[in-house]
């Protein structure tokens, strides 16, 4: 899923700045400056632009890619943290801290997948499409979907690892920081 979020991403990063290549040679080509001083290469100029439907495009992909990279991150454990006053804690409190807080996680990714699930199938029954490219709505909403479902089953498979740790004491993750007691 990562790798497929990364060719997404690049692929929306290659679209945005074709994009605004294509902008700035329009407005450099509606310059008074190029205008009167080259005519034909203002005219040149003017014939490009942004890429239509980019704001839909970038839109659709940004989603299903923060969906896409979600599992490898809860995985390995690389989500952000604030340990201030946690790494005060026992190493076992800390566990199940931890553990909390990754069945809490589970618990949000999988409502968010279900909303993405209805969502998809709501626009697809509405038949709603977007403004300018008028592609169906519940494509966006469906391929955020399939991603959210990987990273709810990641996530299930991660509380249960974590929860498992402060049980047995030792390591079930990538990412731990190894047997708590």
């Amino acid at each position: 899923m990562a790798l497929l979020g990364g060719v997404v991403l690049t692929a929306l990063v290659v679209l945005t700045c074709v994009s605004v290549l294509g902008r700035g040679m329009n407005t450099l080509g509606h310059s008074d400056l190029v205008s009167g001083f080259a005519p034909g290469v203002a005219a040149a100029l003017t014939g490009f632009g942004p890429v239509r439907g980019d704001y839909e495009i970038v839109e659709a992909g940004i989603a299903f890619a923060i969906f896409a990279f979600l599992p490898i991150c809860q995985l390995l454990a690389a989500h952000a943290t604030v340990d201030v006053f946690t790494s005060l804690l026992p190493a076992r409190a800390n566990a199940w801290l931890i553990a909390f807080w990754e069945v809490v996680l589970a618990v949000v990714v999988i409502v968010i997948a279900w909303r993405l699930i209805d969502g998809a199938l709501t626009m697809q029954s509405r038949g709603q499409t977007t403004f300018l490219l008028q592609f169906p709505v519940w494509w966006a909403y469906g391929l955020s979907s399939v991603a959210a479902l990987v990273a709810a089953l990641v996530s299930v498979y991660c509380a249960v690892g974590r929860v498992m740790e402060p049980l047995t004491g030792r390591a079930w993750l990538p990412g731990s920081e190894g047997a708590h007691h």
